[in-house]
């Protein structure tokens, strides 16, 4: 039960990150790494909804419980490559 409110509260923030981008704006600022490195204007617009996007993606990765088979799937490639490694030693 204590992972859904969590993943619901990790979700919500990052809904809110990526409807509410001018008002986080206009009460935390430019930052400065994202608009250098995104853009010079739109590079804190696009960065806050890249991180509001990734929020939402792991509020639900929490709520469904699917954590441990995501990083299972993400690392396939380099457990793989392990595993042949050391059989051909």
């Amino acid at each position: 039960m204590g992972q859904i409110i969590l993943g619901i509260i990790i979700t919500g923030a990052g809904v809110f990150m990526v409807l509410k981008t001018e008002w986080l704006i206009n009460n935390f600022g430019r930052m400065a790494w994202f608009e250098e490195k995104l853009g010079t204007e739109g590079g804190t617009r696009l960065g806050y909804k890249l991180i509001g996007v990734l929020a939402i993606f792991l509020g639900i990765i929490v709520m469904t419980g699917s954590g441990p088979d995501f990083m299972r799937w993400l690392l396939a490639p380099l457990i793989r490559q392990n595993q042949t490694s050391s059989q051909i030693q």
